[in-house]
C-alpha cells in the first residue's frame, strides 16, 4: 500500500478538497453513486477505462472520508453496495455545476486539450 511522505497542506478549502477528490475516478464516482449505480460490477460498467483495482481504491478514499459509505450484504456470495452519505450528498451540487461549466466551455477545452496532446506527441516524437 501506498505510503504518503509528505504531509498534505490543509491550509484552505482548495487544498481540502483537493485531498479528498484527488483522483481521476472519484468525481465520476460519487456522481454514478448518486445516479444509482450502487454495486462495484455496474460502477465498472460506467467507468470501462478504470481497473477494477484503481476503482477499489479509490471507493476505499471516499468511504475514509465518509463520503460514500459501504454495505456488505451477509450472502454467497458477499454483495456489497456504496452509497453516499449525508455529507457525499453535499458535493453533488458542486459537481452538477462543474459539469455545467464544462458543458458550456466544451468546445474551447476540448481544443486546448487536443492542443496539448499535439504538442506533446510532436515532443515525444522528435526525442
Amino acid at each position: 500500500m501506498y505510503e504518503r511522505k509528505i504531509i498534505p497542506n490543509l491550509n484552505c478549502g482548495l487544498d481540502l478538497i483537493g485531498e479528498v477528490l484527488y483522483g481521476k475516478w472519484k468525481i465520476r464516482l460519487l456522481w454514478f453513486i448518486n445516479q444509482g449505480y450502487k454495486r462495484p460490477s455496474e460502477l465498472q460498467r460506467k467507468i470501462p477505462d478504470a481497473s477494477r483495482r484503481v476503482l477499489n481504491i479509490q471507493l476505499k478514499e471516499l468511504e475514509e472520508h465518509e463520503l460514500v459509505e459501504r454495505k456488505i450484504y451477509p450472502v454467497i456470495p458477499p454483495k456489497v453496495e456504496y452509497s453516499l452519505t449525508e455529507f457525499g450528498h453535499t458535493l453533488i451540487p458542486v459537481i452538477a455545476t462543474l459539469g455545467q461549466w464544462a458543458d458550456e466551455h466544451e468546445e474551447h477545452l476540448r481544443e486546448v486539450i487536443i492542443k496539448q496532446l499535439v504538442s506533446f506527441d510532436s515532443a515525444n516524437i522528435s526525442n
